[in-house]
């Protein structure tokens, strides 16, 4: 791994991972801001209405996924689920539309706008093969060798019939000659 990729990845996580704790300890601050968003979205994911539970469970996402990321763990899968985190939260936290003071208005737009900076980092990060090839190009050269061991094996088999079809010929022929 790389030295960016080692300094990045914590870098980008420990939002995260603070946001996650704070949000375990914390539940009852977020729940308000995040209710409407909740019942939206509870039932149509079959999930508790309880919003309290909710901001809990995301914090705890948050972690996991934060710390796994900082330490290079399934990285790519790790940015992804917090990428899936973020997106509910800052449509819940950062409302700025919804803001009448013109100031709580600018730093509402001003967080909404760090998140989607944090959301690029993150879909970055989910899509980063650290210079390996990916997942769907490895697959499609293993259905490329699939397909050429396949046209192989067709050219053998072909040619030990067309071998063993004159070898029976030979065989039959020189048996009726001995015995013609």
């Amino acid at each position: 791994m790389s030295v960016v990729r080692r300094v990045a990845r914590p870098l980008l996580a420990s939002m995260f991972v603070v946001g996650g704790v704070d949000r375990l300890k914390h539940p009852s601050v977020r729940a308000d801001a995040a209710r409407p968003v909740v019942e939206k979205l509870a039932p149509l994911l079959r999930l508790p209405q309880d919003t309290e539970l909710l901001v809990r469970a995301n914090g705890v996402v948050m972690v996991g996924a934060g710390t796994m990321l900082a330490l290079g763990r399934f990285p790519r899968t790790s940015a992804a689920v917090l990428a899936a985190t973020l997106v509910p939260t800052t449509v819940a936290e950062h409302r700025f539309w919804a803001e009448d003071d013109p100031q709580v208005r600018a730093e509402q737009r001003t967080q909404l706008l760090k998140n989607l900076g944090l959301l690029g980092g993150l879909l970055l990060a989910a899509v980063d093969t650290e210079g390996r090839p990916g997942l769907a190009y490895r697959a499609h050269l293993a259905g490329e060798s699939v397909q050429r061991a396949a046209r192989q094996t067709r050219r053998e088999a072909r040619h030990l019939a067309k071998t063993a079809t004159t070898e029976a010929r030979l065989k039959a022929a020189q048996a009726q000659h001995a015995f013609g």
